[in-house]
């Protein structure tokens, strides 16, 4: 793939993934009912929403942003963190296939993202080795 598609790929489908996190967040932050009976139905105390609500929009802005990776790197670890404890809560208390797809595809589509910000990354990174060492050779 070109650098350019690479590029449009992941900033598609980032900001896909990172409108879906902010509804989600403000979903929590605002405590919605369907988040409510989600956490009641899991056992879990009701302000989890505000704090996983606040995570959410820590860890959209530290992907949006460019200027520092191992932000990044912790914002993706955190996302995945979360879904996988999605996904295992749901399972513990025998949710149906309805309440495990979702996280399941929230961690798939996250993943994409990520792979395509790494490839991205390392074709910048070889892009501007690549100039620093034809600008020491001479060539223009």
């Amino acid at each position: 793939m070109k650098p350019k598609t690479i590029k449009t790929l992941y900033w598609i489908f980032t900001t896909l993934f990172l409108l879906a996190m902010l509804g989600d967040a403000y979903g929590g932050i605002t405590m919605q009912q369907a988040g409510k009976d989600s956490l009641a139905r899991l056992g879990y105390p009701m302000y989890l929403l505000v704090i996983m609500g606040s995570a959410k929009i820590a860890g959209v802005m530290a992907i949006a942003q460019t200027r520092y990776r191992i932000i990044k790197e912790w914002a993706y670890s955190g996302f995945t963190i979360s879904f996988i404890g999605a996904f295992l809560s749901w399972f513990a208390i025998g949710a149906g296939a309805a309440m495990l797809i979702p996280p399941t595809v929230m961690l798939i589509v996250m993943f994409f993202t990520y792979y395509l910000w790494k490839k991205y990354e390392q074709v910048k990174d070889l892009g501007l080795t690549n100039t620093k060492l034809a600008g020491n050779a001479g060539v223009a």
